[in-house]
């Protein structure tokens, strides 16, 4: 009896649901640089947020992050010559609306100034549980047809929490 192939080994699924190769994997249709860069910002987004900064009721946690646009979409558009390019638009759901404050959001955005600087633009929005329960009652077709059509990068009920190492690294 022989053991297992070659390709069969290499094509085992990692057991880390949010590893790197997962993440990547949920934008494979973008080029490899842009791949990285998304992956970074997720990991930057998760180890960064500080809910400790505001009062809550509850502990402060990222519920999901979605990658909407035109990165989601497969419509971005880089121009070398004009350096004009798309910017990546990230939806941020929490789990209160205390987190949404922008003084749980500054170090992350400070840290990915820091790391992209003016390669490209990064845009954040923040919505709570709230906001899209809501909008799921109103039946608020820009924010639904936005998260349908999104790429969720992250999901706390789905993906495992970034250890310490990850977030010490994600935090240099």
């Amino acid at each position: 009896m022989r053991g297992p192939l070659v390709c069969e080994l290499q094509m085992t699924p990692p057991t880390d649901v949010y590893a790197r190769e997962v993440v990547m994997a949920r934008v494979n249709h973008l080029v490899w640089r842009k791949q990285n860069e998304i992956e970074r910002i997720a990991r930057i987004i998760r180890a960064c947020f500080e809910p400790e900064k505001v009062q809550a009721p509850r502990p402060g946690k990222i519920r999901r992050i979605v990658l909407i646009g035109p990165y989601a979409r497969r419509s971005w558009y880089e121009d070398q010559h004009t350096i004009q390019f798309s910017d990546y638009e990230f939806w941020i759901v929490v789990n209160h609306p205390a987190f949404k404050d922008e003084r749980c959001w500054q170090r992350v955005r400070d840290v990915i100034d820091s790391e992209l600087g003016n390669r490209c633009a990064v845009d954040l929005d923040i919505f709570s549980k709230a906001d899209i329960r809501i909008a799921r009652i109103e039946r608020d077709t820009f924010i639904l047809d936005r998260i349908e059509a999104g790429i969720t990068l992250y999901r706390a009920s789905r993906d495992a929490p970034l250890n310490e190492r990850e977030r010490r690294e994600a935090k240099r």
